[in-house]
């Protein structure tokens, strides 16, 4: 059996199979060395039922996510899956990693990530490049459902809000102005926080002021991230992983358009390609 994890800082999806056939499959929260120790991940492990009962029989574990990209980072999560999964063999890459094997199989890409937080990088078709991106939720992130959610609060605390706009989110969340800035600067882990409004924006697609918004972080991020990266690779195909580029695929691609950009496949949950990858692997 294997168990392939594909994290972002908000979720992490798991996969478990056996010669190519899920097991199990499932949610968790999401796990980011940057954010979590070793005692935390371990923490999360051990509350999940599904992961008690298979931890024993899951030989490989392949692992993929967000803040995972020093060696320092990798370790982190390496040695507490390797307390958990005591008879497996254990792979920690980044997320971009895994954005290029879903994306971009074998051949050449730039893939960009847009999920909770964002990031962007050149596949040679086996291994990612390395680049000055990825600055995280307080830096960087453009784009991403935590620059979303930085943005729609400020928004909402400036009093930018249209009317029935307000109306609507004031419904929704029940928050103040002492509720967010404690959530955004005292309590832990902000950037799940932040991350957390997406679904509304989501569900709200359609509002002016909603479409205003991602357009605008699309813009930033493909000028930020996207366009440096075709001037040096400028015949490589783009690809994009991640829910808010899935979500908002529409809007992406105006975005793109209005940038001279034609984009390629989005992928909202690339842990499906990762497991077939995998699966054939073993």
């Amino acid at each position: 059996m294997i168990a392939v994890v594909y994290s972002g800082s908000r979720f992490a999806d798991w996969k478990l199979a056996e010669k190519g056939k899920i097991v199990s499959e499932f949610k968790t929260q999401g796990i980011n060395p940057f954010f979590n120790d070793e005692s935390s991940i371990n923490q999360l492990l051990n509350k999940n039922v599904q992961l008690i009962n298979n931890a024993e029989k899951i030989k490989w574990v392949y692992f993929f996510g967000a803040g995972a990209s020093s060696p320092e980072r990798q370790q982190v999560v390496s040695d507490a899956f390797g307390s958990f999964f005591r008879f497996s063999r254990i792979v920690v890459d980044h997320d971009l990693k895994a954005a290029g094997l879903a994306a971009c199989g074998d051949e050449p890409c730039i893939l960009g990530i847009l999920g909770s937080g964002s990031n962007a990088a050149y596949f040679d078709g086996k291994k990612v490049h390395t680049n000055n991106y990825g600055l995280g939720y307080i830096l960087g992130d453009e784009g991403s459902a935590n620059w979303l959610g930085v943005n729609l609060l400020k928004s909402f605390l400036n009093d930018k809000f249209p009317a029935d706009f307000r109306k609507l989110f004031q419904k929704k969340y029940d928050l103040d102005r002492t509720q967010i800035l404690d959530k955004v600067y005292r309590q832990p882990q902000p950037a799940l926080f932040l991350s957390y409004f997406a679904d509304f924006l989501m569900e709200h697609r359609n509002e002016p002021f909603v479409k205003q918004l991602v357009i605008r972080g699309f813009d930033i991020y493909i000028n930020t991230y996207i366009i440096p990266l075709k001037r040096t690779y400028p015949d490589a195909p783009v690809h994009m992983v991640g829910t808010i580029a899935s979500g908002f695929h529409d809007y992406l691609n105006e975005a793109a358009l209005n940038n001279g950009l034609t984009i390629g496949s989005v992928i909202k949950e690339p842990i499906y390609n990762l497991l077939k990858y995998y699966s054939n692997k073993n």
